[in-house]
């Protein structure tokens, strides 16, 4: 299979992801009889950013434009202030950054796609260092200050902001740590669900989603970077 086809064709699994979180929205809402349509749309938003991601396309940052900044509103009526700051400081202005740093780096045969590319096992300890360290001081940071999930918390932020930086430079390692950040989300989620917390149940089924495509993701880029 060519790079190009990699990236242009949906697989099954991802028109299964696609179907799949819209089918999990509609039945929620039918069952709980709340119709949470900014949630849906949020969880929407983002399964197809990060299913256009994990293909190599450029498009996804529009997707990913309308699945952050609703994410940060409803992070912010949740009161999860650490994820409201990093989405909308952080995540909406790298939505920017990322599509112009992949128009850069488009494929030769489609310029809406970008070639993937793998850290050296010398940046590969470096940023593995980073990472660890920068969650470990934010962690003890956190602690600090009265946060009651400081390592969960210092994961999904430190993570993320991380994880961002080598998805706009197009590194496949970014999929290691969205799959670490993902499972984390997906317990902090589950806790506000069982809390019946506003929003929550639709951000687990979009979050338990993530984590199955970036898995796929890690999959399809380990292929499309060689």
């Amino acid at each position: 299979m060519t790079k190009s086809k990699i990236y242009s064709t949906l697989a099954p699994f991802d028109y299964f992801l696609i179907v799949g979180v819209v089918a999990c929205s509609v039945i929620y809402s039918s069952l709980s009889g709340e119709w949470d349509l900014l949630g849906m749309v949020a969880a929407i938003a983002g399964l197809v950013n990060v299913v256009l991601c994990a293909k190599g396309s450029i498009v996804n940052y529009l997707f990913g434009l309308v699945n952050v900044s609703l994410y940060a509103y409803i992070s912010f009526k949740s009161q999860l202030y650490g994820d409201f700051a990093l989405n909308a400081l952080y995540y909406i202005p790298m939505q920017f950054i990322g599509f112009f740093s992949w128009r850069k780096r488009g494929n030769v045969e489609n310029s809406a796609q970008v070639d993937g590319r793998r850290l050296s096992w010398k940046q590969r300890a470096v940023w593995g260092g980073i990472t660890v360290l920068s969650t470990a001081i934010g962690a003890f940071v956190l602690a600090k200050v009265g946060d009651p999930y400081p390592v969960k918390d210092a994961i999904t932020t430190i993570v993320s902001i991380i994880a961002m930086l080598l998805m706009v430079n197009a590194y496949m390692e970014q999929w290691i740590l969205w799959i670490l950040v993902n499972l984390v989300s997906v317990y902090i989620w589950l806790q506000f669900t069982i809390a019946h917390e506003p929003h929550a149940a639709l951000m687990l089924i979009m979050w338990l989603f993530y984590t199955a495509n970036s898995i796929n993701g890690y999959r399809v880029w380990l292929k499309i970077s060689r």
